[in-house]
């Protein structure tokens, strides 16, 4: 069976990328609207209506559009790779890995995990779940992105003469993908954001620093990592590392894309400190990866085809 798609701002990163991925595959038929059509009401209304599956590619309040753009008679669903449905009644959260590859599978409307809320999540939210971590602690993330994730404009930036090596932001403490880590992990509190930029295309760093003896059940990190070894132990996707830490974790400014998502649990000597990473592409399971990984399971296949998991 083929199953008609259509990437609603398919000339965008993420939509370039997810059209790279399914490029070749006999599974798909990809709807596509020439260069003078693609901001068209009436024609992105038409490829709405006729696809299977629609991906959103857009910024939020034009993927809430295209959502009303949809009939409900036509049968269309739709993964939205926007921030615009995160934590929207109705909608599966797409990391298949924490809600379940079924429900994934069954949904009509699929929202697609935030970058950064992917690395933290599949760090805490299994911890949090199990009783490993506290769901009133005021967690801390740490973390640094490729540019590619800021779009255009900041693509330029960074590949402009003179372009800046490194940009931290978010210091109004509103960052949209607060509400969304809050809700998925099942959290209190909402966490303390601290996000950067590196001069690297893509790649993505994500760290929750812990003080676990200063916890009322002074968990071990070694708790900690055999927890996720267990959560995660049939994924092709995720990988926690063991206890042997690397002298480094690096942001290649070359490096090739991925789908895959590296975990890692760093302790001192006693194991009550500890500095939880998470090692992904934020256009890969950060992004495309995730919308196809969700396309798959919705459309009856096997999860990861046409993923990119080759390791190093």
């Amino acid at each position: 069976m083929t199953h008609k798609v259509f990437i609603d701002g398919a000339a965008g990163t993420t939509g370039l990328e997810i059209a790279a991925r399914l490029e070749g595959r006999d599974e798909f038929e990809l709807l596509r609207l020439d260069d003078s059509r693609r901001k068209d009401a009436a024609a992105r209304r038409e490829a709405l209506n006729e696809a299977d599956v629609a991906i959103l590619c857009l910024p939020d309040d034009a993927a809430r559009e295209a959502v009303e753009l949809i009939d409900p008679a036509s049968g269309t669903r739709v993964i939205d790779a926007s921030s615009a449905h995160r934590t929207t009644e109705g909608w599966c959260y797409g990391f298949p890995e924490l809600v379940g590859t079924d429900r994934v599978a069954a949904a009509r409307r699929v929202s697609n995990p935030g970058c950064y809320p992917t690395g933290f999540l599949a760090l805490v939210a299994p911890l949090v779940r199990n009783g490993l971590l506290p769901a009133d602690w005021p967690y801390t993330v740490n973390a640094v992105s490729g540019y590619s994730g800021g779009g255009k404009a900041l693509i330029e930036r960074f590949e402009a003469v003179g372009a800046p090596a490194f940009r931290a932001y978010g210091y109004d403490l509103a960052h949209k993908h607060l509400p969304e880590m809050k809700a998925h992990a099942g959290l209190e509190h909402p966490v303390l954001f601290a996000p950067s930029v590196a001069s690297a295309y893509r790649g993505m760093i994500v760290e929750v620093p812990l003080h676990l003896g200063a916890m009322e059940t002074s968990p071990h990190a070694d708790a900690l990592r055999q927890e996720l070894q267990a959560f995660y132990g049939g994924s092709d996707v995720v990988t926690v590392h063991e206890d042997q830490p690397p002298g480094e974790l690096l942001l290649e400014k070359d490096a090739a894309p991925s789908d895959r998502l590296d975990l890692y649990v760093f302790g001192n000597e006693g194991g009550w400190n500890a500095r939880l990473v998470a090692l992904l592409d934020n256009l890969g399971k950060g992004a495309s990866g995730a919308a196809v990984q969700s396309l798959n399971l919705m459309c009856g296949l096997p999860e990861t085809t046409g993923l990119r998991l080759t390791r190093a």
